[in-house]
C-alpha cells in the first residue's frame, strides 16, 4: 500500500477559531489548525456530502474512521503570498510581532431585557486567527500536507473546496476557499524544514538536529526541549451528546518544541507525532 502526498493551499475567509483554552473569559486560540480539528471538518463535509440528511451520528463515526484508515495530515499552518508561492508564517520565530499580525478577539454578551443591562457573569471574549493580516491587510491562507492512499474512496480533494474548521461555525466562522492542491514532486514538507518517507502501511517525517516539531508529539524517549500538555479534545458520540466525550490523546510535547539530535516520528490518528 502506497501513499500519495498533496501540498494544499486554502485561504481563510473568515475568522477562524482553534480551541485552545480559557483565560478568565477569553476563549484563546491556537495560531494553527490541528490534525483533530482538520479531521472533524472533513468528517463533517464528507458525511454531509454522503448522506443527505445527515441526521445520524452513525454515520458520521463511519466516515470518520475512513478518514482516519485513508487520509493523513500535518497540521496547517498560517501563510503569507510571497510571489507565485507561498511562506509559512511560524507562530514561534517571533511571537510579539505574530500576536498583533495574525490574531484578534471578538467580544460580545448576553441581554438582560427588563434590567436593560448586560447579563451578569455573560461577558465573553473569541480569539481568532483574522483571514487578513492586522497591519497590512493581506489575505491569509493556510498551508499543509495531506498523505492520500493511492487506493482512497474519499472525494476529500472536492469536500475541501467547502470546508469549515474549527469552532464557532454556526456564526460563519472557520470559512476556507481552496486554491491549490498539488501532488508533491519529492519529499520536502515546508520548504525542507521536514522530510517525509514511506514505509509499507505508514510513514514517517524526519526532522534535522534542531528542528521544530510540526504537530503534537508523544516522545517519552526522545530528547526534546518544550513544553508538554495534555491533549484533550471534545466528541460526539452515538451514546451522548454534542462535546460530551472527552477524548485523551496522551501528554505530548507542543508543536515548535525542539529535538536535540535528528529525530524520525511516525505520523499517528489526528496527526499526532510518535517517536
Amino acid at each position: 500500500m502506497t501513499w500519495q502526498v498533496y501540498h494544499v493551499i486554502v485561504r481563510l475567509r473568515s475568522p477562524l477559531h482553534i480551541g485552545y483554552r480559557k483565560v478568565g473569559n477569553v476563549q484563546r486560540t491556537r495560531p494553527y489548525v490541528t490534525g483533530r480539528a482538520l479531521w472533524g471538518a472533513l468528517t463533517m463535509r464528507l458525511t454531509r456530502d454522503a448522506t443527505a440528511p445527515a441526521t445520524g451520528s452513525h454515520a458520521y463515526q463511519q466516515i470518520g474512521d475512513e478518514v482516519h484508515q485513508q487520509l493523513a495530515f500535518t497540521y496547517f499552518y498560517p501563510a503569507l503570498q510571497s510571489g507565485n508561492d507561498y511562506q509559512v508564517v511560524w507562530p514561534w520565530d517571533n511571537e510579539t510581532l505574530f500576536r498583533p499580525r495574525f490574531l484578534s478577539s471578538y467580544q460580545s454578551t448576553a441581554l438582560a431585557y427588563p434590567q436593560h443591562a448586560a447579563a451578569e457573569g455573560m461577558l465573553h471574549e473569541v480569539e481568532y486567527i483574522s483571514p487578513h493580516t492586522l497591519d497590512t491587510g493581506q489575505p491569509v491562507y493556510l498551508q499543509g500536507y495531506i498523505f492520500a492512499k493511492t487506493d482512497c474512496t474519499l472525494a476529500w480533494q472536492s469536500a475541501l473546496e467547502r470546508l469549515h474548521i474549527g469552532g464557532e461555525r454556526g456564526y460563519g466562522w472557520g470559512a476556507t476557499e481552496l486554491v491549490q492542491i498539488s501532488p508533491c514532486e519529492d519529499d520536502q514538507l515546508f520548504g525542507g524544514v521536514a522530510q517525509f518517507q514511506q514505509s509499507n502501511n505508514s510513514f514517517t517525517i524526519s526532522l534535522p538536529k534542531d528542528g521544530r516539531l510540526l504537530a503534537h508529539t508523544k516522545a517519552d524517549n526522545a530528547a526534546i526541549i518544550g513544553n508538554l500538555e495534555p491533549l484533550v479534545g471534545r466528541e460526539w458520540r452515538s451514546h451522548g451528546g454534542a462535546g460530551q466525550h472527552i477524548a485523551f490523546t496522551g501528554v505530548c510535547f507542543s508543536p515548535g518544541s525542539v529535538v536535540a539530535t535528528a529525530q524520525c516520528f511516525t505520523v499517528k490518528e489526528f496527526g499526532v507525532w510518535e517517536a
